[in-house]
C-alpha cells in the first residue's frame, strides 16, 4: 500500500507494539538543555543508571543563560547559574557532547542540532522541549518529551509512543511579496485554531511548501506544536540534501552516499491516505500578526481586532473577552494603530541567517523609533559569526538594535530578564500567552519583516509599505 512519509519513518523506528496498544519506537538522538537536561542527568545519576549510547545524546545551554556581551554562568534568572554549573557537571560525567557558553556551536537547541547535523533526515529526535518539532523540517520525527521521558530515551534508547493520526496541509500556489513561512504557520492555525491538529502528525506540502529555502521550513515546523500536532515534517527534496551535506555530525564520504540513496525516498507516496487534510489558498495569506493571547488569535495585518460577539460557542467568547482585556483593546479596532514599547528578533523559530538577512535587508538605513527598545539575539554563535561577518551586526546596531549573544533570551519569562510591566512587544517568537515575555507584558507575534517595520514605525505596521 501507499505509505506517508510518517507511515514510513514511524514503521522503520518501531521495535515492537505493546499489549495496551502503544508502540515502542527506537530513539536515534536526544538533545538536552540547561533548563530541564540538567534534571534528567541528574536523576540518572541518583539512581544509578548508565546512558546507553553517549555518543548520541547532546546537551546545549540557551533557556537560562544570560544574552548579554561577555556573559558569564551569573545569570539574571533565580537559580540559573546553578542549572548551568549544574548541567555542566553531569555532562562531562555522563560523557556526552555538550554545547557550553564560550564554545562556537553553542546556542538555541532547535536552532543548533540541524546545524550540527545531529538532527537528519529520517530520525527520531527527542527533546524536553515542545518545539523539537522544528527539526522535522528534514524529514525527520522530532518531538518534545518530558525530563522522565529523557531518562528512559537515554538509557533504553527507546519509548512507548502512542500513534498519532495523519494529517496533510497543502498551501497551495505563491506567497505574495513580504509574506513568509511565519504568516503561513500563523494564518494556519488563525483559521483552524490552535487545538485544529490536536492528536496528528501533520505533513506540510504543497507548491509553497517547495518553494520555501530549508531554513523557512524550520519555522513552519516550529510552530506546528502550536497548532497542537505531535509533530510537523516536510517531505526530503534537494534543499534538504543540500542543508545536510557536510555539516559536522552529517555522514561522510562513502556513508553519505549510501544515506542519500534512502533519503531519496523519504516522500508521502503517490495515492497515500491521511486521517485528515487541510489546503490552504496562499494568494489568501497576507503578513499576519497575533493580537491576543493565543497563537490562534491571529488577523491580518491591514485587519481589525475581532468582536467575541462572532465567537463560535461561549468559551471561545470567554476566552476572547479575556485576551481582549489583557492586552488592552477593544472589538474594530485597526491593529496599525497600535504603538509598540519594544521589537524582539529571536527565537527557536526566526533566529537564522536567513532570517537575520531579511530583517536587515528591510532596517537598513533606517531607524528604530524613539522610545522603542529593540532586540536582536541570534539563534546560535554560529549564526551570530556568520551574520557578523556579512556585517548585518552593524546594520541592527546602526538602527538601534541591541546585538546579542545567542540564546533563548526573551522568548519566555521566569525570572529573568524581560520587555517590562505591561509592555506591548512586536516579536518573531511562537507564543503570545499571558506574562510570556514579562509581567503582563502583551506579545504581538509576527514574522521579522514586521517586526523591523514595526520597530521602525513605532507602531504595528505593514513591512509592504517599506518593501
Amino acid at each position: 500500500m501507499a505509505q506517508t512519509l510518517f507511515q514510513k519513518l514511524w514503521d522503520t523506528h518501531l521495535v515492537t507494539t505493546l499489549e495496551d496498544g502503544a508502540d515502542l519506537i527506537y530513539i536515534d538522538r536526544v538533545f538536552l538543555h540547561e533548563r530541564t537536561g540538567s534534571i534528567a542527568l541528574k536523576s540518572l545519576e541518583a539512581e544509578g543508571r548508565a546512558i546507553r549510547n553517549p555518543e548520541l545524546v547532546f546537551c546545549t545551554m540557551d533557556h537560562i543563560v544570560d544574552t548579554f556581551p561577555g556573559r558569564t554562568d551569573e545569570t539574571l534568572m533565580p537559580s540559573g547559574k546553578e542549572f548551568i554549573q549544574s548541567t555542566r557537571a553531569s555532562a562531562h560525567e555522563a560523557g556526552i557532547t555538550l554545547f557550553d557558553l564560550g564554545d562556537s556551536r553553542q546556542g538555541i537547541v532547535h536552532v543548533v542540532s540541524p546545524e550540527q547535523g545531529i538532527a537528519l533526515p529520517g530520525a527520531t529526535i527527542v527533546c524536553p522541549d515542545s518545539h523539537t518539532c522544528t527539526q522535522g523540517a528534514l524529514g525527520a520525527l522530532a518531538w518534545g518529551i518530558g525530563s522522565t521521558e529523557a531518562e528512559h530515551a537515554m538509557v533504553t534508547g527507546t519509548l512507548r509512543v502512542n500513534r498519532p493520526k495523519t494529517m496533510r496541509v497543502v498551501f497551495n500556489g505563491a506567497l505574495a511579496p513580504g509574506v513568509t513561512a511565519k504568516d503561513m504557520i500563523l494564518h494556519l492555525i488563525g483559521k483552524h485554531t490552535a487545538a485544529g491538529a490536536s492528536g496528528y502528525a501533520v505533513e506540510f506540502a504543497g507548491e509553497a511548501v517547495r518553494a520555501l529555502a530549508q531554513e523557512a521550513r524550520f519555522t513552519l515546523c516550529n510552530m506546528a506544536v502550536e497548532f497542537s500536532a505531535f509533530l510537523g515534517l516536510v517531505a526530503v527534496d534537494e534543499k534538504t540534501l543540500d542543508y545536510v551535506k557536510g555539516r559536522p555530525f552529517a555522514p561522510k564520504g562513502m556513508h553519505w552516499d549510501e544515506a542519500v540513496a534512502v533519503w531519496r525516498t523519504l516522500q508521502s507516496d503517490e495515492g497515500a491516505l491521511f486521517d485528515k487534510e487541510i489546503v490552504i489558498e496562499c494568494a489568501d495569506i497576507k503578513p499576519t500578526i497575533t493580537w491576543g493571547t493565543s497563537p490562534q488569535h491571529a488577523v491580518a495585518i491591514d485587519g481589525v481586532v475581532p468582536d467575541p460577539a462572532s465567537a463560535k460557542d461561549e468559551n471561545q467568547r470567554t476566552a476572547m473577552e479575556r485576551a481582549l482585556a489583557y492586552m488592552d483593546l477593544k472589538p474594530g479596532q485597526a491593529l496599525t494603530d497600535l504603538k509598540v514599547d519594544a521589537a524582539f528578533i529571536g527565537s527557536c523559530t526566526n533566529s537564522r541567517l536567513s532570517d537575520l538577512r531579511q530583517a536587515a535587508a528591510l532596517l537598513k538605513g533606517r531607524h528604530v523609533a524613539d522610545g522603542v527598545k529593540a532586540i536582536c539575539v541570534p539563534g546560535s554563535t554560529q549564526v551570530k559569526l556568520a551574520a557578523e561577518a556579512e556585517g548585518l551586526d552593524k546594520v541592527f546596531r546602526e538602527a538601534g538594535f541591541e546585538w546579542r549573544e545567542s540564546g533563548c533570551s526573551m522568548c519566555f519569562f521566569a525570572g529573568g530578564e524581560h520587555m517590562g510591566f505591561r509592555s506591548r512587544v512586536i516579536s518573531t517568537t511562537n507564543r503570545n500567552f499571558e506574562s510570556r515575555q514579562g509581567p503582563e507584558t502583551r506579545t504581538h507575534l509576527a514574522s521579522p519583516l514586521v517586526v523591523v517595520a514595526s520597530a521602525i514605525a513605532g507602531k504595528i505596521a505593514d513591512p509592504r509599505d517599506l518593501m
